[in-house]
């Protein structure tokens, strides 16, 4: 047995971290406080103790790259793509996320987006708080309803099939864009999403982030989607051109736009802040406690798999095949 394999493993946490994640890691483990995911801030004492990262995105190649032992990142959260996942597994490095324990809470906040979208509930709320109904009123009636629409959804991944659950339940029509048709499915496939994006008037987009989606709603698939279209986005805000989405909204080219994510968060660009037909939420589509307590334990359930039975529990797609390195735990996977 290894000195290193003697003492507690190290896992580094970069910034701020779940609580309830971090008291489980200091429990376990040697957790490693570093302001941010900074390759330039890795110290000689991590580089020969780290085995393991905790966080939210944000681990590139060079940070990888500077912890020769490093055997595991352990995301918070299903998406992963600001993780270099294609590195970590071409490196020998295991990448795993917490899918399905948020996809009821993301499916909800999804559906309540698309309510307060179409019916204007923050408005209305807002209309009663500030003293219009005794003032001017009642609320003028909403302009768009959900009866009679027609529903698309981009990424039909798990939390785009318990949308489809749900949407099920209002009794409209579903269908949806992938890369490629999800067998068995009773909805209708679209094989391009601006074929989507014409056959229905309202998008929800659940799609993952990274190169292949970026800017995917652009100004083509909002036009498509038509004057009486809403675009809702609860995926990733990177899936969206957010300068053509704010020229559709002030002129008309689509009705109203929900919105839980933006590309350069928490900076929301002033032309959706101010347009009068968007909901915009600050990305909490899982954000209750349930919810992220249940993410923050399959977060760390999965840094204990690895260290203690040498498996993780929900690997990503590109880094499935990587192996532990049960002969020698802790060995770097090149000289330093």
């Amino acid at each position: 047995m290894t000195k290193t394999e003697q003492q507690p493993v190290a896992i580094l946490v970069p910034g701020h971290f779940n609580d309830h994640a971090v008291g489980r890691i200091d429990r376990t483990f040697r957790r490693i406080g570093i302001e941010r995911a900074d390759p330039s801030l890795v110290t000689d004492e991590m580089r020969e103790t780290v085995r393991g990262i905790a966080c939210f995105g944000g681990i590139n190649a060079a940070l990888m790259d500077a912890l020769p032992r490093l055997e595991i990142i352990a995301n918070f959260g299903v998406g992963y793509d600001s993780v270099d996942a294609r590195h970590a597994g071409q490196n020998g490095i295991m990448v795993t996320n917490t899918p399905d324990v948020l996809t009821e809470e993301v499916a909800d906040t999804t559906i309540g987006l698309l309510i307060n979208t179409v019916r204007e509930m923050y408005a209305a709320e807002k209309w009663l708080r500030d003293g219009g109904w005794v003032k001017t009123g009642h609320y003028p009636l909403s302009r768009l309803t959900l009866r009679g629409r027609s529903v698309g959804i981009f990424g039909m991944g798990r939390i785009g099939l318990a949308v489809a659950r749900r949407l099920e339940a209002f009794a409209l029509p579903v269908s949806y864009h992938n890369r490629r048709k999800v067998e068995g499915l009773p909805y209708g496939y679209h094989a391009t999403l601006k074929g989507l994006a014409e056959a229905v008037d309202t998008l929800i987009c659940i799609a993952p982030g990274g190169a292949a989606t970026e800017k995917a709603i652009n100004a083509e698939i909002l036009s498509a989607l038509g004057p009486n279209g809403v675009f809702v986005n609860i995926g990733r805000g990177s899936t969206v051109d957010e300068a053509a989405l704010a020229a559709a909204l002030a002129n008309g080219t689509i009705a109203a736009a929900g919105l839980d994510v933006f590309a350069d968060e928490p900076n929301v660009p002033r032309a959706l802040l101010e347009a009068p037909n968007t909901s915009l939420l600050p990305h909490v589509g899982s954000a209750s406690e349930h919810t992220r307590r249940a993410m923050a334990d399959l977060c760390v359930d999965n840094l204990i798999s690895w260290f203690s039975e040498r498996r993780p529990l929900t690997p990503v797609p590109e880094t499935v095949e990587v192996s532990s390195r049960a002969v020698d735990p802790g060995r770097p996977r090149h000289s330093s």
